[in-house]
């Protein structure tokens, strides 16, 4: 027989569901939870579009794998070609006389986004800007950004310059999560390059300023592609990514990002339903030494559930009963399903919380006289 055991002990004002679709004038954009990657918002979510320097974080990428690979360290100095000082755009102000370093070179990619500090990165790492543009484009589809794709290392508008926002919030994610220790690179606020930019030192990141638990990671911003961003905050432990695009001026930009961060924070909260290892259902045994056997999740449910509640949470324990003994601790005899209107369902495993051995032979032919005798009540045999 399969059972539905329904669980009434969810309090229904702790869930919610997701806030009515959060409309933003941003032509892409895409908000996560760090922790568990749940999308709490997109929008275009996988156009391929002009990243303008928000395509800096896959050049750090690469930069930050060589130097985890030994390919380089963050005190090795390289030689700016005489392309990389000539390049367009935002600027370190370097010259063909600078060896700089690796270290400086990521501060002036991230504080000041210059264009010849990641061209210079990109000619030490890949010998030549379009080869290491290619390299980037071949390490993004391995990486599973199928949205990306590099002509340079700056962002700088070229035909095939192009990311999607759910691949910026995955590179973004991934600078965080696979390189905690390069990763406060981007909440530097001020570089001042051998005072080479006196009026242009401070981090372009408008959420560094705002006391909203803001951290990283890169503007952007072109006449094809608008005024984007790639940010990140954190508050009581909790993080979320926050990407937007094509917004119209960078005023805009930044109180869209703010207001992205403080909605994610302000409806989302991640919340323990079932506590791991502790029973929450009892199914009956068969043949065994005892009547019933607990169950209970293997680890604790938490699921990042909105706070207001539109709608009840439904929570059902599903097995096949009664269950055959022996059983040992820690079998999986069923799971948890939990449906969360407009969140869909998820299913967790549910473990045997005791030992239950097979019992002996007199009780087991017992059990079986009831069956024969109940069977020929019903004059199943008659």
């Amino acid at each position: 027989m399969r059972f539905l055991l329904k669980i009434i002990t969810l309090v229904a004002t702790v869930f919610a569901l997701p806030a009515n679709a959060l409309e933003t004038p941003a032509r892409a954009a895409m908000v996560i939870d760090y922790d568990t990657g749940t999308v709490l918002l997109a929008k275009n979510a996988d156009e391929a579009l002009p990243p303008a320097s928000m395509s800096k974080l896959m050049t750090l990428n690469m930069v930050f794998e060589a130097l985890e690979a030994g390919r380089i360290t963050l005190d090795e100095k390289f030689a700016v070609s005489a392309s990389a000082m000539a390049v367009r755009g935002s600027s370190m102000f370097l010259n063909t006389q600078d060896r700089i370093t690796v270290d400086d070179l990521i501060k002036g990619v991230i504080v000041l986004s210059g264009n010849d500090a990641a061209v210079t990165l990109a000619e030490g790492l890949g010998g030549t800007e379009a080869e290491f543009a290619r390299q980037m484009t071949v390490r993004a589809r391995e990486l599973g950004m199928m949205n990306s794709t590099f002509v340079n290392a700056t962002g700088w508008p070229g035909e095939g310059q192009l990311m999607s926002a759910r691949d910026l919030v995955f590179i973004a994610r991934r600078l965080i999560k696979v390189f905690p220790q390069y990763y406060p690179y981007f909440s530097i606020r001020e570089f001042g390059f051998d005072g080479r930019t006196p009026d242009n030192r401070f981090n372009r990141n408008p959420l560094l300023g705002l006391d909203i638990g803001a951290d990283g990671l890169k503007t952007g911003h072109t006449d094809e592609a608008g005024f984007g961003l790639v940010g990140s905050a954190v508050r009581n432990g909790r993080r979320v990514i926050v990407m937007i695009t094509g917004m119209e001026s960078s005023a805009a930009r930044s109180s869209e990002a703010e207001r992205l961060i403080s909605w994610a924070f302000r409806e989302f909260a991640m919340e323990t339903l079932f506590e791991g290892e502790t029973e929450i259902a009892r199914a009956d045994v068969w043949l065994g030494q005892e009547a019933q056997i607990g169950m209970a999740p293997v680890e604790d449910i938490s699921l990042l559930l909105p706070y207001r509640v539109l709608s009840s949470i439904k929570a059902e324990v599903v097995f096949e009963g009664p269950i055959e003994a022996p059983i040992a601790k820690g079998d999986e005899l069923g799971e948890l399903v939990i449906e969360i209107p407009d969140m869909g369902v998820q299913r967790f495993p549910l473990a045997a919380t005791a030992d239950v051995a097979e019992a002996g032979f007199t009780d087991r032919f017992k059990a079986a006289f009831q069956i024969l005798l109940a069977r020929v009540r019903a004059g199943e045999w008659l």
